[in-house]
């Protein structure tokens, strides 16, 4: 996996507005020129859209919860920039147990109802009206470091920030957390859809550029047809079907 190099929004916008044939412009945020306005509101569609398209490791983050006992209500604000759940990663680490849920509405209510505070061993969680929350909740078990992973949607370091802190760009030189030719393609497709123009070759495009970015988006094990690390083979009798008997 390399490491990804990020460009600013006065550049991504003139690269995409230079290969639409529009020309470039000294300060694209300051233009009133339709076409840049256009392109500006595309961009934040462009960076929100791929934000919910896949978990980008870039955009992952940890948060952590500490529970406070009888004084806690059991429902915890979410981080600012929360954007979705990474499923999976909920842990309570001061007992090294996995956490239950996300709960549906069936789950919780069923176990809220049937008072099953005092004989479950799991803290169970669900993610209701903007908040993190924990059953059992009459009381919160005391002092447990409760942690889970989540998607940010911040996609955007403001003008001059050392992290990101925004999910929309609003100058110049904010920074655009995602792979550079692939925000340039997709703000080619978006702007060519949006005119009526074909835009089928755009599309094909920003799916390559896509796929690209997704491919390398993280590490991944080599697989040996050979052997596995427990000397069974990935390709022998389990999964190939017996055949070539006779004649």
């Amino acid at each position: 996996m390399t490491a990804t190099r990020y460009d600013t929004a006065q550049n991504l916008i003139n690269r995409a507005a230079i290969e639409l044939g529009l020309g470039s412009s000294s300060d694209v945020f300051a233009s009133t020129d339709p076409k840049y306005v256009q392109l500006r509101g595309l961009l934040n569609t462009c960076g929100q859209d791929l934000v919910e398209a896949f978990e980008w490791e870039y955009l992952r983050r940890e948060h952590a919860i500490t529970t406070v006992g009888a004084t806690d209500t059991g429902a915890y604000a979410l981080p600012d920039d929360f954007g979705y759940m990474i499923n999976q990663t909920h842990w309570n680490r001061t007992d090294q147990l996995p956490m239950s849920g996300g709960m549906s509405a069936q789950q919780w209510q069923y176990v809220k109802g049937r008072g099953l505070a005092n004989t479950t061993i799991y803290i169970s969680f669900r993610v209701f009206e903007n908040e993190f929350h924990v059953f059992p909740d009459d009381p919160v078990p005391d002092a447990k470091d409760l942690r889970f992973e989540y998607i940010s949607r911040y996609w955007v370091k403001l003008d001059g920030s050392a992290s990101p802190d925004s999910d929309v760009v609003t100058a110049n030189g904010d920074v655009v957390l995602f792979k550079p030719t692939m925000i340039v393609q997709y703000l080619r497709f978006k702007f060519l859809d949006a005119k009526g123009f074909d835009s089928a070759s755009a599309l094909g495009a920003f799916t390559k550029s896509y796929l690209q970015a997704t491919g390398g988006n993280k590490g991944a094990p080599i697989l040996n047809a050979g052997s596995s690390h427990n000397g069974v083979p990935l390709l022998d009798h389990r999964n190939i079907p017996v055949s070539n008997y006779g004649t």
